[in-house]
């Protein structure tokens, strides 16, 4: 386990994990349940390093059904999803304790939201660099190289780190 960066603590038959039992994956996501011949099988949650979680059943390490609740206590549904839709734009914290006065905008379910480093965007699990298309986490931890869809989508949708001026520009 030390050559893979995991580790586990629970039940093994002849020498395999198997049985209830803690793996804690390199990435610090955790996983509490049972496991069958080294992988995830049975009732189960993954609680990842951003507070969120998922709870589920598994079969022979594929997960059959499911909840996910985010770090602040939304839970995801599949269907008839209307959280942060076209006609009710506030976020979870806004929803549970109610709109800031006119003039102080909320700008991400965090309040007060990340610092983001400058020429960088906050793409939500990390910051994203478009000069070297790689995303790093929050404790500035590579996650991944941005394939060209996830960068255009990134540049389009996410907050940046800088000031830019947007609006009328005149001519000189």
């Amino acid at each position: 386990m030390e050559v893979t960066g995991s580790a586990y603590f629970g039940d093994c038959v002849h020498g395999r994990i198997e049985g209830k039992g803690h793996y804690t994956l390199p990435t610090e996501t955790k996983y509490n349940g049972t496991m069958k011949d080294g992988i995830f099988h049975g009732k189960g949650t993954l609680y990842f390093p951003n507070g969120s979680k998922y709870e589920g059943i598994w079969d022979c390490g594929i997960s059959k059904e499911g909840k996910y609740t985010f770090a602040d206590g939304l839970e995801f549904k599949d269907k008839k999803w209307h959280y942060c839709d076209g006609y009710d734009r506030r976020f979870y914290t806004e929803i549970c304790s109610g709109l800031k006065p006119a003039g102080i905008s909320q700008l991400t379910n965090l309040d007060p939201p990340r610092t983001i480093p400058i020429g960088c965007y906050d793409c939500g699990d990390g910051y994203y660099n478009p000069n070297t298309r790689v995303v790093i986490d929050y404790k500035l931890r590579f996650l991944r190289n941005a394939d060209d869809d996830e960068h255009e989508w990134i540049i389009c949708t996410c907050r940046k780190g800088w000031d830019e001026i947007t609006g009328y520009k005149p001519k000189h």
